[in-house]
């Protein structure tokens, strides 16, 4: 298929808030990350960091998409995705990745295929995984906030997990001042949690999308040594009982299907199937 500009999309801007927030409303769990965005910053601050991207069909915002780091399709129908394919195809910057219900973006990828060639790997399907009550099972007291100062301390854990889940190092190319930030937001912000025993990271994971309805956990890990030693459920369990207390009244998070401890985990802790995601990395 030819890629051709379609006039309804568009850059969105403050006038369109009330629209948009209608289409994040229509399931907040799996829109959590732009929604967490748009709280953020609002449509004010469309910069070369990222813009949201608005599809209308008869006159009526129907489809978002978020282009920056990612690229995340909401309620994107097939008309949507082309229009949002033909934009991002043009665009001077291409994604890292893909990220969003399956179906939309591995029809992206299809569509942006001749300009932004093949992905690296394509993981069609990540069950979109939620939970809004207590943990079923018992906690880890030891899972705590992780403070200002250990950063340092959390970096090497968290630069092993990205690189272990995405393949590559994020220090690579100079990236690494901008992780190294990225890694004292979270820490800063009171969004990284790990269990630290005499300055060794056991477990760590971040909460990577906060948004006033549901959160979205990241970057989940267990020291490779101490794996299978029963760590990762009560540690999960923490998490959830945190983010339960301090930052919304659902707890969510995506997964490889073919990680089956994992997802063993999740489903320990009480989590349950929300949906299903695919991300295509480039």
């Amino acid at each position: 298929m030819t890629l051709q500009a379609d006039r309804e999309a568009r850059p969105l801007g403050p006038g369109d808030l009330r629209d948009v927030y209608r289409i994040l409303d229509g399931d907040p769990v799996q829109h959590v990350f732009v929604r967490a965005r748009v709280e953020a910053v609002g449509l004010e601050a469309q910069t070369r960091a990222g813009e949201l991207i608005g599809f209308w069909q008869d006159g009526r915002l129907t489809s978002l998409c978020y282009l920056g780091a990612n690229m995340v399709p909401v309620n994107a129908s097939e008309q949507a995705l082309v229009a949002f394919a033909a934009r991002a195809g043009g665009a001077a910057r291409r994604p890292s990745s893909i990220v969003g219900p399956s179906g939309g973006a591995l029809r992206l990828a299809d569509l942006l295929a001749a300009s932004w060639g093949r992905p690296r790997e394509v993981r069609a399907r990540q069950p979109v995984l939620a939970i809004d009550t207590d943990p079923v099972t018992g906690i880890d007291p030891g899972v705590r906030l992780v403070r200002p100062d250990e950063v340092e301390t959390l970096l090497p854990a968290a630069v092993a997990m990205f690189t272990e889940e995405v393949g590559v190092d994020p220090r690579a190319d100079g990236g690494g001042a901008v992780y190294h930030a990225r890694v004292s937001e979270l820490v800063y912000s009171g969004r990284a949690y790990a269990r630290i025993d005499e300055g060794r990271v056991v477990f760590k994971a971040e909460v990577g999308a906060v948004s006033r309805f549901a959160c979205q956990i990241q970057g989940v890990w267990v020291h490779p040594r101490l794996r299978g030693r029963g760590i990762a459920v009560p540690a999960m369990a923490s998490v959830v009982r945190h983010c339960l207390r301090d930052h919304s009244e659902v707890v969510s998070l995506y997964v490889n299907d073919y990680n089956a401890a994992a997802r063993a985990t999740y489903s320990s802790v009480g989590f349950r199937q929300v949906g299903m995601f695919g991300t295509v990395l480039y």
